[in-house]
């Protein structure tokens, strides 16, 4: 099959950001399919721009994968207007640009979700050229901004959203999510549940070296990797760092990697209140994070306490820390947790520094071997179910469903 993956915030391994999609393309390409990803030039991460000035798109190939960049407006911080606007101009892009840079017809178009516009463009692509479409579900869209983001349900904009959704999920060929309890809100907004492939975030442990010995040096090290924003929680690992220097005897190295436009204002934090056991480190490119993520002796990760987990999470840094094998410290609330279904780590109730604190004291109190059994765990568990070249098989028997689905549909008109 000809794939053609349209998904604003795709990135290759040679820079910070998610490679959900280009790991599945080269497991895809090792089927035997033809995988291209389509993406926004504007990097949401690095708040550069992959073009040149005056270029309106551009065709990469980054370890055989190959990608095009649709130009799309910069803006800065969190971006509010100015990225709503980014959205809608690669939406605008996908449907009015992409046509005429394909090389020839695709066999099926998956529209992903990290915002809807961009799905619902390749919806409309998928619908002009008459190939089937893959919805791929990653956020749950609108309600992750009533949810987290403290947007009224009532605002205009949450409204949109809501009637593009209902439209993706009644006519999309096959669901893909990354959120396996996602098939009831889709049944109540006009989808088929039936339809639904669950295909997780995962690792390409090609790009893992062999795993090494936690560091174990006189300083225990807990880190943090990825996203610095709202969405993520941050001021409580903020907070259980505060507490564990007033209250710990153990000596600790708090490391928070990567960026987001909540950094600063957490830099500053941890600045003022003098919380001298807390490091901030700038991102690195996919390619190069693993050797960074070997320094840690282990993991913590935050979220909020929302009901929005009640359809499964996706966070892709707990495979990256489970295939590490180190053991995580996880603030989570939720039906699917691959730290405890692989008994790798400590779950505590979220969005409470205490328990995350109290859990990191939990996981120093244990006997090293206790720890890096757990880690061995993690990593076990990782590579049995969620190496992308199992994800991948997954994957393609979705998109033949949507091949299957549109066929039909064509038969019965």
């Amino acid at each position: 099959m000809k794939i053609l993956l349209i998904n604003h915030y795709a990135f290759p391994p040679t820079q910070p950001g998610g490679t959900r999609h280009y790991a599945l393309a080269r497991a895809l390409q090792a089927l035997g399919h033809q995988p291209a990803i389509v993406a926004a030039s504007f990097d949401h991460i690095t708040r550069t721009d992959r073009l040149e000035p005056g270029q309106a798109s551009a065709r990469e190939l980054h370890g055989g994968v190959p990608f095009i960049w649709l130009r799309t407006p910069g803006y800065l911080g969190s971006g509010g207007a100015a990225r709503l606007w980014n959205m809608l101009a690669f939406a605008r892009a996908v449907a009015h640009q992409l046509p005429r840079l394909l090389d020839g017809r695709p066999d099926v178009i998956v529209g992903s979700s990290p915002h809807l516009f961009g799905a619902r463009a390749a919806l409309r692509l998928a619908r002009r050229l008459r190939v089937p479409f893959a919805l791929e579900i990653r956020d749950v869209w609108p309600q992750s901004l009533i949810d987290v983001m403290g947007v009224s349900p009532w605002h205009p904009l949450v409204w949109l959203m809501e009637r593009i959704e209902r439209e993706l999920y009644r006519e999309a060929d096959h669901i893909i999510t990354l959120l396996p309890g996602i098939g009831p809100r889709v049944a109540e907004r006009g989808g088929d549940p039936g339809a639904v492939t669950w295909v997780s975030n995962g690792i390409d442990l090609s790009l893992v070296p062999p795993v090494r010995e936690a560091p174990g040096g006189a300083a225990f090290t807990f880190m943090y990797a990825g996203s610095h924003g709202r969405t993520n929680a941050l001021d409580v690992l903020v907070d259980a760092a505060a507490l564990l220097q007033a209250h710990s005897s153990q000596a600790l190295n708090l490391v928070l990697l990567g960026t987001g436009p909540e950094k600063p204002r957490l830099q500053a934090r941890a600045r003022d209140e003098g919380i001298r056991s807390l490091t901030f480190l700038p991102p690195v490119p996919k390619l190069e994070v693993y050797r960074t993520l070997a320094q840690a002796d282990a993991f913590w990760v935050s979220s909020h306490d929302t009901p929005l987990w009640r359809h499964g999470i996706s966070f892709n840094k707990l495979y990256d820390f489970m295939a590490m094998a180190r053991p995580t410290v996880l603030g989570l609330d939720c039906p699917n947790n691959p730290i405890a279904e692989g008994r790798c780590g400590i779950t505590v109730r979220p969005g409470d520094a205490g328990a995350m604190a109290e859990g990191m004291e939990r996981l120093l109190a244990l006997e090293p071997a206790a720890r890096t059994e757990m880690g061995r765990r993690g990593r076990a568990h990782v590579e049995a179910n969620f190496e992308f070249r199992i994800l991948a098989g997954r994957f393609e028997a979705a998109l033949l469903e949507a091949l299957l689905c549109r066929a039909g549909r064509a038969h019965a008109s």
